[in-house]
C-alpha cells in the first residue's frame, strides 16, 4: 500500500512544500519529480503513486510560487532561482543521488542542474523537454498562463480554460481535482495557485527561464542516463528540437507519447508510466 508524507524544506530563506511517496522499505536512488510551470506538485500524483508501488521512494515538490511553497518576495523567478532552490533541497537528502524527472520548468531545471553539477543525479528524465524549443508553442503556454488574472466564477470555468488550450484531452466531469491547482479567494473567484508574477515579462520573469545559451552549455555536460519523453502532438518539442537535443546529449534515449500534446503526464499517464518504468528497468535504477 502506498503512503503519502505532506513536509517542507526551508531552504534559501523559503520554505518549500512537498509530499514523500513510498510502499515500505526502499533500496536504490530515489526519484524526484519536478513539475512545469503554473502546475503544483499533485500534477504528478498518478506518475508519485504507479512508481512507489514498484518500490520506489518519491518525492514531488511544489517549486518556487506555486502550489503550498512560498512567493518569492522579490519576484525571482529566473531560471537560476529554480536552480538554486533544486541544488538547496538535493543538499538536504540522504542516500545514493536522486533520479530527477522534470516536465517542463521542472525539466529545464533539472537539465541546467544536471548539466553543471555532475554527480547530484542519477539519471535525468525530461518530459518534453529541449534547448531548441519551438517559439509558438511556447507563447502559447505563456498566453495560458497569463490569462484569467481575474480568476473564474465557478470551477467550470477553469475547466472550460484548461480544455480550450488542451482540446485534446477528454473534459473529466468530476471537477474536485482542479482544485490543486486553483484556490478560492475571500472575492468568491477562483484563482491559480501560483504568484502571477512568475509570468511577467520583466528581467526576471519567462525570458530569463528560456536561457537557451545556458541550457545548451549544460546539456553538453550531462553525462547520467538521460530520457527524452516527447508528447506526438506536442507544439513546443518539435522533431528538429529532438535531433539537436542529440548531438548535445549524443546518449540521450527518446520516448514519443504519440496521443500526448505537451502535458504528456496528464495528457496519456499509461503510455507515459510505461516509459519511464522501463528506461529505469533498462538502467537498474
Amino acid at each position: 500500500m502506498v503512503a503519502t508524507r505532506a513536509f517542507t524544506v526551508d531552504v534559501n530563506g523559503m520554505r518549500i512544500a512537498g509530499d514523500e511517496w513510498s510502499s515500505g522499505p526502499t533500496t536504490g536512488a530515489p526519484i524526484l519529480l519536478l513539475h512545469g510551470g503554473g502546475q503544483t506538485r499533485h500534477s504528478w500524483d498518478r506518475t508519485a503513486a504507479a512508481l512507489a508501488q514498484r518500490g520506489y521512494t518519491v518525492l514531488t515538490l511544489d517549486a518556487r510560487g506555486h502550489g503550498d511553497t512560498a512567493w518569492a518576495g522579490d519576484g525571482g523567478y529566473a531560471l537560476g532561482d529554480f536552480v538554486e532552490d533544486l541544488l538547496a533541497v538535493l543538499g538536504t537528502l540522504d542516500g545514493p543521488p536522486p533520479v530527477l524527472i522534470g516536465a517542463s520548468l521542472g525539466g529545464i531545471t533539472s537539465l541546467c542542474a544536471a548539466g553543471e553539477h555532475p554527480g547530484i543525479a542519477s539519471a535525468l528524465v525530461l518530459v518534453d523537454v529541449v534547448v531548441d524549443a519551438e517559439q509558438k508553442g511556447i507563447e502559447r503556454v505563456t498566453e495560458f498562463l497569463s490569462a484569467h488574472a481575474d480568476g473564474f466564477a465557478t470551477l467550470d470555468e477553469v475547466a472550460d480554460a484548461v480544455a480550450a488550450y488542451n482540446p485534446t484531452r477528454k473534459r473529466g466531469r468530476n471537477l474536485e481535482g482542479l482544485k490543486k491547482n486553483v484556490r478560492l479567494r475571500a472575492d468568491g473567484r477562483w484563482y491559480w495557485h501560483w504568484d502571477p508574477a512568475f509570468i511577467r515579462s520583466d528581467d526576471r520573469g519567462e525570458a530569463r527561464i528560456q536561457d537557451k545559451d545556458r541550457l545548451g552549455a549544460a546539456a553538453h555536460r550531462v553525462t547520467v542516463p538521460t530520457l527524452i519523453v516527447r508528447g506526438g502532438k506536442s507544439d513546443v518539442v518539435s522533431d528538429e528540437g529532438v535531433a539537436k537535443m542529440l548531438q548535445r546529449v549524443p546518449h540521450a534515449e527518446v520516448a514519443d507519447v504519440s496521443g500526448a500534446g505537451h502535458m504528456v503526464a496528464g495528457d496519456d499517464n499509461q503510455v507515459f508510466a510505461a516509459a519511464i518504468e522501463g528506461f529505469l528497468d533498462r538502467h537498474e535504477l
